[in-house]
């Protein structure tokens, strides 16, 4: 007979832990055993007569941890720490002081004085702005790369001492703006004011300081990608045509009108009708027009509202207009019968 034949099967069987081996207590005895493991003081208890019946216990446990600005009440647990932020300096790897249990205000008063002595004021400033900038986009719905490219810019130049003397809510504008264009999503001075309460001279002129400094910036410099068409830089001032189909998405126009809309501001560019008028008064007259061709009619108060442009100066434009409305309007859509001249309002 071989050795192998004479090995037991019992010998070759893996090693498992045997699960009938109890823990008890041996002043007590219960059983089942009340075993507490209490980690924090690496201990293993037991529950009933406090008898400490092993030490040094190692935690096995996940540690969690929260890197929000709040440190109550926060969802957003990790394992691995904080993500790094691109449009930050340096390698962001600080030293940061917990704020302790609760109830105790040392630990917090520790942690405080540790953010004020350690915290770059550079630092601090660029992520009050880019959280300005955050709430600035998210309130009139601009995409995410609107908002990074806008970070990115105000970043490049908002310790230049040619914008020193501006305030950080005008650059703050200016940058949404030049964001916008980089991403082809443009917006009027009119609209950024609104939402950052800044007249549109001072982001007109903000705006020009920005150009001069971002002249040599690409698109991918600011995390947009250059390959994406829409991420051409217009370097001329906002068309009225890139407004019209959100001004028309607003008033709930047909797809037939919005586009004689954008036909008719790019004829009034070419013709050179209405040079000097801002994008958004073209706009407007232009969608005043189309929506009179077309039967959708809306008076100039209601276009005003939704275009932020009086409606004195849409009927102003619009007496233009009307003066060469055979220059500005389709052939084809006469033939069609689907737009008729009688339906144009008499100047």
């Amino acid at each position: 007979m071989s050795v192998n034949q004479m090995t037991s099967p019992q010998a070759s069987e893996p090693f498992r832990p045997d699960l009938n081996v109890k823990l008890i207590c041996p002043e007590c005895r219960i059983d089942p055993p009340d075993i507490e493991e209490r980690f924090a003081e690496g201990d293993m208890v037991c529950g009933n007569c406090g008898l400490v019946l092993s030490d040094r216990v190692i935690d096995s446990r996940s540690e969690w941890r929260t890197f929000s600005n709040d440190d109550h009440g926060s969802d957003d647990p990790s394992r691995v720490g904080d993500a790094s932020n691109p449009l930050l300096d340096g390698n962001q790897l600080d030293t940061i002081v917990a704020v302790g249990p609760p109830g105790s205000t040392f630990g917090r008063e520790l942690s405080r004085a540790q953010n004020n002595n350690s915290n770059d004021r550079k630092e601090g400033a660029l992520l009050s702005a880019f959280s300005r900038i955050t709430h600035i986009c998210e309130a009139d719905s601009l995409p995410r790369t609107v908002q990074d490219a806008a970070k990115q810019a105000f970043k490049i130049v908002h310790d230049r001492p040619s914008l020193r003397s501006r305030s950080t809510i005008s650059v703050i504008a200016a940058s949404i703006i030049v964001a916008c264009r980089y991403s082809g999503v443009p917006r009027a001075f009119k609209e950024i004011a609104a939402l950052t309460m800044v007249p549109p001279q001072d982001i007109g002129r903000t705006f020009k300081f920005m150009e001069r400094i971002l002249q040599n910036t690409s698109a991918k410099e600011l995390g947009i990608n250059p390959q994406d068409k829409a991420s051409a830089y217009q370097a001329s001032q906002t068309r009225a045509e890139d407004l019209i189909r959100r001004f028309c998405s607003r008033l709930a126009l047909s797809m037939s009108t919005t586009r004689a809309a954008e036909y008719i501001a790019q004829r009034v560019r070419d013709e050179g009708t209405l040079a000097g008028r801002s994008p958004t008064s073209v706009a407007a007259a232009a969608i005043y027009m189309a929506t009179a061709l077309f039967d959708e009619q809306l008076s100039g108060s209601t276009i005003a509202e939704y275009t932020d442009v009086s409606d004195g100066t849409i009927r102003t434009s619009y007496r233009l207009l009307y003066n060469v409305k055979e220059k500005l309007v389709d052939p084809e859509w006469l033939e069609s019968g689907k737009a008729k001249m009688d339906r144009l309002p008499k100047v």
